[in-house]
């Protein structure tokens, strides 16, 4: 068994390497640094050879410490990377959050595949990465010198090994690009003659080969270092309740993005209006999702990194609550922009509390619209914020259960990847197992007050 797997994650906000130990499957060691985006020409992009110099550097500082003996990868969605004949970029990578596919969007609109045939809704900028290969092919020339299309998980793959692959949970998150129910690329891939650019389909397990010579002699790797193709990373944090976890149940990924995905839930007919969607999970299952921008709300609104336990008890009483959306564009609320009630001197104390509460209740929507039944298992960030915790368990009236102490999502779930026989899976830790009364009030008013909100 490979003792240390060294675990490469790419999220839109941080850039990390972590060391992931197989027997405890525990994260014991990371470097991280900031994601950044570079402003162009030719438009905002992500800063491809920053985060490789950082890679190098780290993989080389982890394996001097702990001596790994594989690499997995794991990266964010709607992402990807037009290669040239030499591997080289033929384009920056482009950064989602850039609004020039909007340029195009009537146009895109016009011949993108159904919603049913490919679970991805219309969504802004280019969060769609089909609207990001439509709107480079129509606007670049540079584009024409794509000889591959690789997903940001493959892309990094590519970079280590040499090797192009294509990969399921990637191409199947919001890309239109994929369909879930036949596992095979959508109408528009070969109505725009795309097919033959992307690589073979490889499973997200499935080992590429080892590390090229020249990454050996940059991290002091062994040479025949095994890289695996690599998952999105809400799918990494799925995987391991996947092997472990009876159905039903739902996971939340949280981190710039919180992701809610539904395993065995109930029946119901997801609204592309409001951000669901469907994934696709590491074996090759389509499942029902919904979103928003929940990691980038806390960041943008939060006054004090931890509520008071009084502030609390005072938000009912003064009426507090903050309305959907932070972010507007996307998740549950796409055509709300966020506004406060009740008295405008809230401390600093009472504002943070009001919005975890209120990103409690955005997950809550979410996962009512996707059906979701049995425990809810938070993953990331959120899992550390005990007010959330509580309110999502007296909101949904469901349990609560988050990771073991030691353990991530993302990284436990790509290192899983290069353990063709992993060990037993940690016990989740229950936590909240009685709703707090004046938590269910609050979530009450709450959606009473989104209620009239939507109605007006």
């Amino acid at each position: 068994m490979r003792e240390r797997i060294l675990v490469i994650d790419i999220g839109k906000t941080n850039a990390k390497v972590a060391v992931v130990e197989a027997a405890s499957l525990a994260q014991i060691d990371h470097i991280a640094r900031p994601s950044r985006v570079l402003p162009g020409p030719p438009y905002p992009h992500a800063d491809t050879e920053g985060i490789w110099a950082f890679l190098l550097d780290a993989m080389r500082e982890l394996h001097a410490r702990h001596q790994v003996g594989a690499v997995s990868i794991t990266a964010h969605g709607a992402t990807a990377a037009l290669l040239d004949a030499d591997g080289q970029l033929a384009l920056p990578v482009l950064d989602y959050e850039h609004p020039g596919p909007d340029e195009l969007a009537a146009a895109y609109d016009a011949q993108a595949p159904a919603f049913a045939e490919t679970g991805t809704p219309k969504l802004p900028c280019g969060l769609v990465v089909g609207r990001q290969l439509f709107w480079q092919f129509a606007t670049f020339p540079e584009a024409a010198r794509a000889d591959r299309i690789v997903m940001y998980p493959q892309y990094w793959a590519h970079r280590l090994t040499g090797v192009a692959a294509s990969e399921a949970t990637s191409l199947g998150c919001h890309t239109d690009l994929w369909n879930p129910t036949t596992r095979d690329f959508s109408s528009m891939v070969d109505a725009h003659g795309w097919r033959r650019l992307f690589p073979a389909l490889r499973k997200a397990s499935d080992c590429l080969g080892p590390i090229t010579a020249e990454v050996a002699a940059a991290t002091g790797l062994p040479p025949d270092t095994p890289v695996f193709c690599g998952i999105h990373d809400s799918n990494a944090s799925l995987l391991p309740h996947l092997r472990s976890q009876p159905a039903p149940f739902s996971v939340i990924s949280t981190g710039t993005w919180v992701i809610v995905m539904a395993i065995g839930g109930r029946a119901t007919r997801l609204d592309p209006a409001r951000d669901t969607l469907v994934n696709v999970n590491a074996f090759g299952d389509p499942v029902p999702s919904a979103r928003f921008m929940g990691g980038r709300e806390w960041e943008m609104t939060r006054p004090e990194p931890v509520p008071e336990p009084a502030a609390v008890a005072t938000l009912l009483e003064r009426e507090i609550f903050l309305l959907p959306s932070v972010v507007p564009g996307s998740g549950p609320y796409p055509g709300h922009v966020a506004e406060w009630t009740g008295p405008d001197d809230r401390s600093p104390a009472e504002q943070t509390a009001a919005l975890s509460l209120y990103l409690a209740m955005m997950t809550a929507t979410c996962l009512k619209l996707i059906g979701a039944a049995g425990p809810t298992l938070v993953e990331g960030p959120f899992a550390r914020n005990a007010l959330y915790v509580a309110m999502l368990r007296a909101a949904t009236g469901r349990p609560v259960t988050l990771p073991a102490p030691g353990s991530t999502g993302t990284s436990l779930g790509a290192a899983l990847l290069a353990l063709p026989v992993p060990p037993a899976a940690r016990e989740a830790a229950v936590t909240v197992l009685d709703p707090d009364p004046a938590l269910a009030v609050y979530a009450e008013r709450w959606r009473d007050r989104v209620t009239r909100l939507i109605d007006a």
